[in-house]
């Protein structure tokens, strides 16, 4: 049987693979196995109930979702603060910042309105580890908690979720933002109330687009996956940079003020540049995945930046981070992880600190972006072949070192197993496009050719 928990929470088609009944049991198994202050039969060990922070994103499924996540802790004897539509990194600072035993979010991030997703943090705000996260699924089976009389949990609205949120991310500010001229792409999601304002704050002019919400149109053409808005904003308006968050805002990306758009590894280069120059990069290291582009490992050892490499996922990015006390680290996607500030992506806190940047140093974003040469890159989707076959090929891997050698130091050659379905991603770079595209599609034919089904 499949594991329910996938990277990042329990997803799936709203109100068909993730129902109503799925929400409600979810939340029962994880009051048994977060919720602190009681023992296996319900009865209080520590004079308090538990306490969970909930919040979700603006789609329509959301609201059912959230109320039967509530109904499950409820019954269960948590106390629910309800923060309503907030970013996942809200939620994940609330957690902490309420000293809540566990919190709730329900999202589908980056995916369409039809899709949602019940997303747990430990107390901390931290993401919940695999083997906790089985011990909740485990515990859909066991007997739930059944408290009666005051035992029960009571459900509040958390009125100044927001407040606290935005008093916490400039907080966190080395630069105001006076001057600069902003433009917000909030993805018709959970960003559309608090980026507006925070930014504002700071002191920058701020023009906004995907901000009316109506819980169907999230992500829809616009938002860190739909790019070409607010490129368009961006030169229109003639502002210094543009912003773009994903549906529940853990996420960033950049637009420069000729259009260009300015990806995680890059967001990852000036913010690594700029805490190294500050003394605040701990350890002198940056996180990145086997993903992230070679330009960036160049540009990081030029200045004497140490990377260490994880698999691909945020999770991955954060167990090392923690692992070694470090203090940044990211997707390409656009996961960026400031540890002093946040315990999980955080697309608002990233677009701020490079705005900040951009006041402090009085540099353009093209400038601060120019640190990182951006190698072409090509990856390539090998579907219907025996994945597991992969490590053990000796012509596929007699093939890789070909290329790594045909590359050199101008290029690198990645090949993974999927970890869901019969399929390879081969990813290629080079210093030529051509060059790429011609070393990727012919590694994909071998593999093909190799451990085809």
């Amino acid at each position: 049987m499949p594991r329910l928990f996938g990277t990042d929470g329990v997803r799936g088609l709203a109100n068909s693979d993730l129902t109503v009944e799925m929400a409600l049991g979810l939340a029962q198994a994880a009051a048994v196995v977060l919720g602190k202050g009681r023992v296996a039969d319900g009865r209080r060990a520590s004079g308090r109930r538990p306490v969970a922070v909930i919040a979700r994103d603006p789609r329509i499924s959301g609201e059912f979702l959230a109320a039967a996540v509530a109904s499950g802790l409820a019954s269960s004897g948590v106390d629910v603060y309800d923060a309503g539509v907030i970013p996942t990194p809200a939620a994940a600072f609330l957690v902490a910042d309420f000293k809540a035993d566990l919190g709730v979010m329900i999202s589908a991030s980056h995916n369409p309105a039809p899709d949602n997703g019940i997303k747990f943090f430990a107390t901390g705000g931290t993401k919940l580890p695999d083997e906790v996260e089985d011990r909740i699924e485990a515990a859909l089976d066991a007997p739930k908690l059944s408290p009666t009389g005051g035992d029960v949990g009571r459900i509040r609205r958390f009125s100044d979720a927001e407040d606290r949120y935005i008093v916490h991310l400039l907080s966190t500010l080395p630069h105001r933002l006076d001057g600069l001229h902003v433009v917000l792409d909030c993805a018709h999601g959970a960003a559309a109330g608090v980026s507006p304002q925070v930014f504002t704050d700071a002191g920058a002019q701020v023009t906004v687009i995907g901000a009316d919400p109506d819980g169907l149109n999230i992500n829809e053409g616009v938002g860190s996956t739909h790019l070409g808005p607010l490129r368009a904003a961006v030169v229109a308006h003639g502002a210094d940079l543009g912003i773009a968050h994903d549906g529940d805002a853990d996420r960033c990306l950049a637009v420069d003020a000729q259009g260009n758009v300015v990806d995680g590894d890059q967001i990852m280069a000036i913010l690594a540049l700029s805490m190294h120059e500050r003394g605040v990069l701990h350890d002198n290291t940056l996180v990145a995945t086997v993903m992230s582009n070679l330009g960036l490992r160049r540009a990081m050892a030029d200045h004497g930046i140490r990377m260490l490499e994880t698999a691909v996922g945020d999770r991955y990015v954060l167990e090392a981070l923690g692992e070694h006390g470090l203090s940044l680290g990211g997707e390409q996607s656009g996961h960026v992880i400031m540890t002093k500030f946040a315990t999980t992506g955080d697309g608002i806190l990233t677009g701020l600190h490079v705005a900040a940047e951009m006041a402090r140093t009085g540099k353009s974003l093209a400038e601060l972006a120019s640190v990182m040469t951006v190698y072409p890159q090509v990856l390539v989707n090998v579907r219907g072949v025996d994945h597991h076959g992969l490590a053990a090929d000796e012509v596929i891997a007699q093939a890789v070192r070909s290329a790594e050698e045909r590359l050199g130091d101008s290029g690198r050659v990645l090949l993974r197993p999927s970890g869901t379905e019969p399929m390879v991603r081969v990813m290629v770079e080079a210093a030529d496009q051509s060059v790429a595209d011609e070393v990727a599609e012919s590694l994909a034919a071998i593999v093909r050719e190799r451990l085809a089904l």
